[in-house]
C-alpha cells in the first residue's frame, strides 16, 4: 500500500504503536518524505524484484536489487543485490528468463533475512520502481503475513511517469512502449541486461532521472 492520501502519517504512527518490535515497526519509525519536498532534496530507493510469477499469493521472490538516488544522482556504491532461496524448484521459464539455476537459488538467502535488510534501506526514503504494483503486491503480502500490517510508503512509478508524459504530448502509444527497455531506448539510455534485479533497479533509477520534469519539482508531482 502506498501513501498519497491525507492521514498516512497518522496511520503509520498508529501501526507503529500497535506492532511489537519487529523490522516493520522499525521501518515505520522513520518519517515519510513530505509531499511538498523538492525532488532534489529527496533520497529514493530504486527497487526491482524478480519473481517466479505475478501472483503474490502463489509465486515466489527469486531476487531483489536496489540502488539509492541522492542529490539527483545514482549512488553506485549503494548497489545491493540478494538472491533468495525460493523453497521450491524453479521452472524452465524461471531459469531461462532470470538465468538463475536451481543450484544458485538453493544457495540464496532465506527471505526472512532479506526483507528486514530491505525495510532498513527503505526507511525515510521514497520507493521507486517500474510498474510498482508488482513490487508492492509482493511486499505487502509479506508484511501482512509476517508482521500483520501493510507496508505504508511513498511510491514513484517510472511507468506511470512515462505514461503521463506521453499523454501530455498527445503521442499515441501502446502497452509495450511503456516497458522499461523500450522507454530507455526511446530516451537514448544504454541497454542493460533485462530480468536481473540489480541491473533493472539501476535502469529504473536512470529512467527516473531522464523523466524528471526538473530538479525543483515537488514529490507530490511525481507520486503515483
Amino acid at each position: 500500500m502506498w501513501t498519497r492520501l491525507p492521514g498516512a502519517d497518522l496511520r503509520r504512527r498508529w501501526l507503529r504503536r500497535r506492532l511489537p518490535p519487529n523490522p516493520l515497526q522499525a521501518y515505520l519509525a522513520a518519517p515519510l518524505p513530505a509531499p511538498r519536498a523538492r525532488c532534489r532534496e529527496l533520497e529514493l530507493l530504486a527497487l526491482d524484484i524478480e519473481t517466479s510469477g505475478l501472483d503474490p499469493a502463489r509465486d515466489r521472490i527469486l531476487s531483489l536489487g536496489t540502488v539509492v538516488i541522492r542529490d539527483l544522482a545514482v549512488q553506485l556504491d549503494s548497489a545491493w543485490y540478494r538472491l533468495v532461496r525460493p523453497g521450491r524448484a524453479l521452472t524452465e521459464d524461471n531459469v531461462r528468463i532470470h538465468r538463475i539455476t536451481d543450484d544458485q537459488a538453493a544457495a540464496g538467502l532465506p527471505l526472512r533475512l532479506v526483507l528486514p535488510e530491505l525495510l532498513e534501506q527503505l526507511a525515510g526514503r521514497v520507493l521507486l520502481a517500474h510498474h510498482a504494483a508488482l513490487e508492492l503486491g509482493f511486499l505487502n503480502r509479506l508484511c501482512r503475513d509476517w508482521y500483520d500490517a501493510p507496508l505504508l510508503t511513498r511510491v514513484v512509478d517510472t511507468q506511470t511517469l512515462a505514461r503521463r508524459r506521453l499523454q501530455r504530448s498527445g503521442q499515441a502509444f501502446r502497452g509495450r512502449d511503456l516497458r522499461l527497455p523500450n522507454l530507455r531506448t526511446e530516451l537514448g539510455l544504454p541497454r542493460y541486461r533485462a530480468h536481473h534485479a540489480l541491473s533493472d533497479a539501476l535502469a529504473t533509477a536512470e529512467l527516473f532521472l531522464a523523466l524528471l520534469p526538473d530538479a525543483d519539482c515537488r514529490l507530490s508531482e511525481v507520486l503515483c
